[in-house]
């Protein structure tokens, strides 16, 4: 089952959806192991007919300060503050309607008036949103803190909810908003649309989390390095819970992990496995969007492989990096300059294991592509490269922001890349 979406506006088009991954942004995974594993796991398997969805906490800029410390692929839609703002694409166009929708019964103004009485501590400024008024709160305290702050503002007939997580942040949001119930809301947006997902997996680590995991009919996963308060809830649930594992693993690891727990197929990262080296085993029966997307995750990791030295100095090596792109094709830099990529791929001779013992990795993110003719493929797509003391950057490959490639496709025979520019 085959996706197409548009997603440069806050209107949901698609055709169908196979899966819905509602992935919180999680913590504690300082070399970023996890994160790339999905992340291959995604761009090679899922991207091409699944949406992908951040659900985190943070604000707006705290989510744009995440996307630049850590390798986060580019969301469908990314679900920020707690549940109160929606945005979509790459363009981050926010969800108008689900900003008219949780306005009703909530008052900002009436929140803070309230907290300056009782001298309650906010949060960062960038924390303080719309829809949402963080405070610091001691664990404590919160015993006392929270009913008082509750009975106060219900008698100003405001519709609120309190979530504390984490032993000391305190939101205070509209009763429509949270993870939950914009997960809900996205869902029968979809369903309004008519491409309502075969399956959807949301993942947690903390307690503003535990709404996530009582939406009807989706998969959750508790990580293994989730905080004491949602293990503390999970282990409170009465009733049926296997629609919810607690995973082994930490972070992304751990939504894997439940990948394979729910048998949601295909579960196993390209950077769990080697990358076959014999052009022999290349061929395939017939060529899809999907079949598009793993070709360029393998071209990179194998790239990625080399110059860490984490694979032998062969000629089958090269074989196989050159094997994906047409002999004949031309890259066409940003600045207009004209080459042959197997030049680029020559050049890496003499630079194997030039990044060996450095957290060295290079990954795709944006892999999208676009039938041209019974034969080849237009696809695009962003490298991104990390290495030790330095920031992470979009390589500007091809001296360009985007390598665009042209796959060409002959049944039973291999497939053949051809850079065609920008």
């Amino acid at each position: 089952m085959r996706l197409k979406t548009n997603f440069t506006t806050a209107r949901v088009s698609c055709e169908c959806i196979d899966q819905f991954v509602f992935l919180q942004v999680e913590h504690g995974d300082h070399d970023n192991k996890s994160l790339l594993r999905f992340g291959a796991l995604w761009q090679a398997h899922f991207s091409h007919d699944s949406l992908l969805v951040y659900s985190t906490g943070r604000s707006p800029k705290m989510f744009a300060d995440l996307r630049g410390e850590v390798p986060l692929l580019t969301p469908a839609i990314a679900v920020l503050s707690c549940g109160t703002e929606i945005f979509y694409g790459d363009s981050m166009t926010e969800d108008d309607a689900w900003v008219d929708n949780i306005n009703k019964g909530w008052s900002r103004a009436a929140v803070e008036e309230v907290a300056n009485e009782m001298n309650l501590k906010y949060q960062c400024d960038s924390e303080q949103r719309p829809h949402k008024v963080s405070f610091h709160v001691r664990k404590e305290e919160a015993k006392y803190v929270i009913p008082s702050l509750r009975e106060k503002l219900l008698a100003k007939g405001l519709d609120i909810k309190l979530i504390y997580s984490g032993g000391l942040d305190l939101d205070v949001l509209p009763r429509s908003a949270g993870k939950g119930q914009a997960l809900r809301y996205l869902l029968n947006k979809l369903k309004a649309e008519g491409c309502v997902p075969q399956q959807t997996l949301v993942c947690g680590d903390s307690g503003n989390d535990q709404e996530l995991f009582s939406v009807d009919n989706v998969f959750g996963v508790i990580v293994a390095n989730a905080q004491d308060e949602l293990l503390q809830w999970h282990a409170n649930q009465v009733g049926d819970k296997s629609h919810i594992f607690v995973s082994t693993e930490k972070c992304a690891a751990g939504i894997i992990e439940a990948m394979k727990h729910f048998n949601l197929q295909p579960n196993v990262s390209p950077r769990d496995c080697n990358v076959p080296l014999s052009v022999h085993c290349r061929r395939i029966p017939k060529a899809d969007p999907g079949a598009v997307a793993r070709e360029v995750v393998e071209y990179l990791l194998l790239t990625e492989q080399w110059l860490r030295g984490d694979i032998d100095a062969s000629e089958a090596a090269f074989r196989r990096l050159k094997f994906s792109l047409d002999k004949n094709s031309n890259r066409i830099c940003a600045r207009g300059i004209i080459d042959n990529p197997h030049e680029e791929i020559e050049s890496l001779r003499n630079q194997h294991g030039s990044q060996k013992g450095k957290n060295f990795r290079i990954w795709a993110d944006r892999v999208r592509s676009i039938k041209l003719s019974d034969d080849s493929w237009l696809v695009r797509f962003d490298k991104w490269e990390r290495s030790d003391c330095v920031n992470l950057h979009l390589v500007q490959m091809l001296n360009g922001r985007v390598c665009s490639l042209v796959l060409f496709y002959k049944p039973m025979k291999n497939f053949r890349m051809e850079f065609a520019g920008n």
